[in-house]
């Protein structure tokens, strides 16, 4: 019995600790529960469903760099190895508070012209200019349970600190397709996503700013 408990043990701290997640099919996955279901499930854009429920929305930009793809996401890019990519890292935030942290990378055979908007877009929002590209396929949602020793929990940590007590957080993310070229996005639900109004609840004061965004990124897509 004792040897059966230590098994145990050491088995859900190799689980804790381990730097890759599982990605499944099904939003069950990630264990977010009911409360998060919707939020998960849904193939919208994000950043509108944010707008829609805060008075200020922000993009803060982490970084945007050469970077190495991560062990559990090459693949799913169609590389054969661990290889450089473009990587760019944000955390959305409502109202001053963080709601998502994202990961975005790009295969460097990618071009400015399959993604004409990747490389100068700032602190604009990924999603406006995604979602508003007639051009842009999305694929299929995958979901995972983050643990501690996955990259992207350490990153959470050292850029939220206050976010140290969480051991593990829920995440999704998908291929999207652009003239034959690939991005995969990855958003990882921080807890206070659960705390936001419903929609339509708060005036935005950021619409205009939106807006811009979005005629922008169509009108550089159509050049």
């Amino acid at each position: 019995m004792i040897v059966v408990m230590a098994d145990a043990t050491k088995q859900a701290a190799v689980m804790q600790f381990r730097r890759t997640a599982v990605w499944h099919a099904h939003s069950a996955a990630s264990g977010g529960g009911r409360a998060l279901k919707h939020w998960l499930e849904d193939r919208g854009s994000l950043t509108a469903r944010l707008v829609a429920r805060c008075r200020q929305f922000r993009v803060q930009k982490l970084s945007q760099q050469l970077a190495g793809s991560l062990a559990d996401e090459f693949a799913a890019l169609g590389l054969a190895r661990r290889t450089k990519v473009h990587q760019r890292e944000v955390i959305l935030r409502c109202d001053g508070v963080p709601v998502i942290y994202g990961h975005t990378v790009v295969p460097l055979s990618a071009s400015h012209q399959q993604w004409p908007l990747f490389s100068s877009l700032g602190e604009r929002s990924l999603g406006s200019t995604l979602f508003s590209d007639p051009l842009v396929q999305r694929g299929d949602l995958q979901f995972a349970r983050l643990n501690a020793g996955h990259p992207l929990m350490q990153r959470i940590w050292r850029e939220l600190p206050e976010l140290r007590g969480i051991h593990s957080l829920p995440a999704r993310r998908s291929l999207f397709w652009r003239k034959g070229a690939c991005l995969m996005v990855t958003e990882v639900f921080l807890p206070a996503v659960l705390q936001l109004p419903p929609a339509g609840a708060v005036n935005t004061i950021n619409r205009e700013q939106q807006a811009a965004d979005v005629q922008s990124a169509v009108s550089l897509n159509q050049a």
